[in-house]
């Protein structure tokens, strides 16, 4: 477990709060043991913020000194998978008959085929050379170095002391060349036991990790494999030995060279050697972990057998080198094929997911400014594929999805398919085709999400995954290029492990986007333009008043026409088609024919459409594909909460919101404001004089009485109400005025558009 797993990924599993004492006291011994620090133990604790104290940690850390049954990190392991975590491991697949063995991603070497490699102790002993040698080999001369030459005697085994690191590599060096012995530089020592000396520099105050001043170095050591044979799989690694020690015992020590910029970059980069080290039989003992590790000193008799440097700087240069020699020798690229080979039987394309636009385990980009109901149209998408729908005019297929939300909360989110399903008018009858995977304040970056995600659908047979929104798990900077490559060849591993379509949500840049192409609106990098299959971009129109009233005038009608056949069955064969377009005719028809109360409500029932036209929005969806070719822009309304179609081609000539002065934008958004406000106050009017007349027989109030009727209706629901001079003053704009005689409203001829009322 601990050369597959980091221990400190799994530890994130365990919620310290549902410990008690003493298993919160193992995490910290199991910690220890496998060569942490306490600060990685103080920030897990700190997850408990009822029971965690400052401090704390540190003090009882120092307690830990080890036992002859020691906790070790099997206790995190066992822990995790008890509050319900279990390892990402590959789930393996079933072979064909013709199938290929493929050899294990990390395996260089057969440790039952290697050929041993004899070592020879040297001829003659020089115990200074050798010290000097290794001094040279690892430290500069002004590193610190730790050594222990004292030890003591715990259940019939040698163990070291806290030894000394009071002195540079280059004062050690300059005294063992002035020196007749070994021991009049480093003392005398257990002739039994040996000495010890660490493999990374300190800062000559304490031996531990935080006194590590650089991490050069890992120790890789194992006593189960024959000497010889661990000598011959080193050298086959192409390990990056700076210096390889015989322990005087049955085990080598390769001091090998990690270069790591920091602790956290030393514990991957060993985690990843031990991972190597142990594929190929060298199974390293955990407990070497530790950057202030002690290894055997050579130039040192340990019971009758040398300590002894057995070769220096051998196997590839630096890390980096032997890391990509490694990542090269274990690919798992496919070999390149000759065309000719499948020309007269080429491989089947995938099915269709999205007619026309996306095939199935491909990759779609939803890209749109904000407010633009991207996540209602990829709920749209989900409702489609699992009913085997039309999303947008395109037919899905039909299939099991999961929808990954990432920004709404979970009641939210689930109100909004509901809703949804409503608005489409489609009947819920494959609810079971649709999983939701709510992550709103848990998300983490996409490349820890994607094996997580991977765990959880790969039985559940979907055909596609949508991510909404993805800024939410970005990893690395939005406008580099190379960073966003490697962001998305994410989405490449879901497709590839679940053989579905991945479809993702991510938002413009700043700025009119009316003179952009399609493919470069999108936030940051290229990259998230060119890497999916298929890109749909939707941009907003920027509707005129003509369009808005011609709108209003066709809501109008249909709302009349829709009042008309609840209440007044065969109408429409006393009704042209013409004027059942004419706002004018169909309004002077229904005041003929439908009692005064009916009317009343029928004119409520209007402004409350009215209204909904003027807070719809429209858009233009545009497409970038890869398999299929270019569609016509498609053009949208918004209809809260979900896009219909522009069947009718109203939208076909509007242009895209193009970029106006700021002195523009001022003057439009304050006189979109006063319209709006005129036509709430029509709508106020309308309503009170409509309750009037359904009270009192049809008759139209004075000026005086409509006053007490507003202020009635606005007192109820706790609104403001307009003067009585207010009142009289607006008539004219509301389309009244008053009888001489009665002192009643009166209402004003429309206007038959010839300049004649």
């Amino acid at each position: 477990m601990a050369e597959e797993y980091s221990l400190l990924e799994v530890l994130q599993n365990i919620d310290p709060s549902r410990l008690n004492y003493q298993g919160w006291v193992n995490v910290g011994m199991a910690l220890k043991e496998e060569g942490y620090s306490a600060a990685d133990w103080e920030r897990w604790s700190m997850r408990d913020a009822g029971r965690y104290h400052q401090g704390e940690c540190l003090r009882k850390w120092g307690s830990f000194n080890g036992a002859a049954d020691p906790v070790t990190g099997g206790t995190i392991v066992q822990m995790a998978r008890e509050q319900g975590w279990s390892p990402e491991r590959d789930p393996g697949f079933e072979l064909e008959w013709d199938g290929i063995i493929k050899r294990d991603t990390g395996m260089i070497v057969d440790k039952n085929w290697i050929e041993a490699r004899e070592i020879t102790a040297p001829d003659a002993w020089d115990p200074r050379g050798q010290l000097i040698t290794y001094l040279e080999t690892l430290f500069d001369s002004t590193d610190c170095v730790g050594y222990v030459t004292h030890s003591f005697e715990k259940d019939g085994k040698y163990m070291p002391t806290k030894g000394l690191c009071d002195r540079t590599a280059g004062k050690l060096i300059q005294e063992l060349h002035k020196a007749k012995e070994i021991q009049d530089v480093v003392g005398d020592y257990n002739p039994e036991a040996g000495a010890w000396i660490r493999i990374n520099p300190l800062d000559g105050k304490n031996v531990k990790t935080d006194n590590v001043t650089e991490f050069r170095y890992a120790l890789v050591e194992s006593d189960v494999m024959e000497i010889e044979k661990q000598n011959a799989v080193i050298r086959e690694l192409e390990l990056p030995v700076a210096c390889l020690v015989h322990s005087g015992g049955k085990s080598l020590h390769a001091v090998v060279r990690v270069d790591a910029a920091d602790y956290m970059e030393y514990r991957k980069r060993v985690d990843y050697l031990y991972h190597i080290c142990d594929k190929n039989g060298l199974k390293i003992d955990t407990q070497n972990r530790n950057p202030s590790r002690l290894s055997r000193m050579p130039g040192i008799v340990r019971n009758g057998k040398k300590q002894f440097i057995v070769d220096t700087n051998i196997g590839k240069a630096s890390w980096n080198e032997w890391y990509e020699w490694i990542e090269s020798i274990n690919d798992d690229l496919p070999e390149p094929e000759a065309l000719i080979d499948v020309w007269e039987d080429m491989p089947g394309l995938s099915a269709p997911l999205i007619e026309g636009v996306l095939r199935q385990g491909h990759k779609m980009l939803v890209a749109g400014p904000s407010k633009a109901g991207k996540s209602f149209a990829l709920i749209e998408l989900c409702c489609a594929i699992a009913e085997g729908c039309s999303w947008l005019g395109w037919q899905c297929s039909r299939g099991r999805v999961m929808y990954v939300n990432l920004e709404l909360d979970r009641a939210s989110c689930l109100h909004r398919f509901k809703d949804v399903y409503a608005a489409l008018g489609w009947a819920p009858n494959n609810l079971n085709n649709i999983d939701i995977w709510n992550l709103r304040g848990k998300s983490i970056p996409m490349d820890k999400l994607a094996p997580k995600l991977i765990r959880r659908a790969i039985k559940k047979d979907y055909i596609a995954i949508i991510i909404d929104p993805i800024y939410k798990v970005i990893t690395g900077d939005e406008n580099s290029a190379d960073q966003m490559a490697n962001f998305c060849n994410q989405f490449d591993k879901v497709c590839t492990e679940l053989n579905c379509a991945v479809v993702y949500c991510h938002h413009h840049s700043k700025g009119s986007q009316g003179g952009k192409r399609s493919m470069d609106r999108a936030s940051g990098s290229g990259v998230f333009a060119r890497d999916p299959d298929a890109l749909l971009d939707l941009i907003e129109l920027d509707l005129t008043e003509e369009l808005l009233k011609q709108q209003e005038d066709k809501a109008d009608c249909d709302a009349r026409a829709s009042f008309l056949d609840r209440h007044l069955p065969g109408w429409r064969d006393e009704v042209s088609e013409d004027d059942m377009c004419s706002r004018f005719q169909m309004g002077g028809y229904c005041k003929k024919k439908l009692s005064a109360g009916q009317y009343s409500t029928l004119e409520a029932a209007i402004s409350v459409k009215k209204k909904k036209v003027r807070e719809r929005t429209a858009w233009r969806i545009e497409g970038t594909l890869r398999e299929f070719p270019k569609f016509a822009p498609v053009n949208l309304w918004f209809d809260y909460p979900v896009h219909r179609i522009d069947n009718v081609g109203v939208l076909s000539d509007i242009q895209p919101e193009a970029e106006k002065p700021y002195w523009q934008k001022g003057k439009d958004a304050r006189k979109k404001q006063g319209e709006a406000q005129q036509k709430d106050k029509q709508a106020k009017y309308s309503i009170a004089i409509g309750s009037f007349r359904l009270e009192h027989d049809d008759v139209y109030p004075t000026v005086k009485e409509l006053y007490e009727q507003m202020r009635s209706d606005a007192e109820t629901v706790g609104e403001k109400y307009p003067s009585e001079k207010t009142i009289y003053n607006s008539l004219k704009k509301i389309g009244y005025t008053t009888d001489k005689e009665t002192k009643r409203l009166v209402p004003l001829p429309e206007k038959t558009g010839n300049g004649n009322e």
